[in-house]
């Protein structure tokens, strides 16, 4: 059954390498890595702000950002999802700097040319001081919720900073937002039934 299992290893699966990168934000990195030799398919609780931080976006708008940043951009460092959001993995120091980039961009603000949708969703950034759960090594079953789309395969994977990270977010506002040509209909303009001619 094992033979199976890694003859058919899925692509999500995070690699040796990949995860002591992941362990290495811990305080006790071989512990961590000992837990999983014994439990490959067990999600950790691992801490932000040294080897990385995480921005965390709703699922749908955070696919939208990975298609931006894989379709015309850099790409992206390790992707992961995790209870109906997605968790972008990014250089240390994101987490601070992000917000007022959001901030300075006039994120959520409504009636400029070229400004944001009020529905763009928020995005929560995890930094110094907190922790986010990561999917198991291994992956997870289907049910569980948790699973890497973009594993770690290397223990200095490459991470977006916050430019990038606010380049992506505000290309996945501009194309969730659909443009029309034409002006919006005058609600005080009469309209005739013409289907009854004479």
């Amino acid at each position: 059954m094992s033979s199976t299992r890694n003859a058919t290893a899925r692509v999500s699966d995070v690699t040796s390498d990949g995860a002591a990168w992941l362990a290495s934000a811990g305080a006790y990195p071989r512990s961590t890595l000992a837990f999983w030799e014994e439990r490959p398919e067990a999600p950790v609780v691992l801490p932000c702000g040294c080897a990385f931080d995480v921005v965390s976006a709703p699922a749908i708008f955070g696919r939208r950002m990975l298609d931006r940043m894989w379709d015309d951009g850099p790409g992206s460092g390790p992707v992961a999802e995790f209870r109906g959001r997605m968790l972008l993995f990014a250089a240390p120091g994101t987490a601070q700097r992000l917000p007022s980039l959001l901030e300075w961009e006039e994120w959520g603000a409504r009636g400029r040319e070229g400004g944001r949708t009020g529905a763009v969703p928020p995005l929560l950034c995890h930094g110094a001081g907190d922790a986010v759960t990561v999917p198991a090594p291994a992956g997870t079953p289907p049910r569980s919720g948790s699973r890497w789309l973009v594993a770690p395969d290397t223990r200095q994977p490459w991470l977006p900073g916050p430019e990038i990270l606010l380049w992506a977010a505000v290309r996945a506002a501009r194309s969730a937002v659909r443009i029309s040509i034409f002006p919006p209909a005058d609600q005080d303009a009469k309209v005739y039934d013409v289907s009854r001619r004479r």
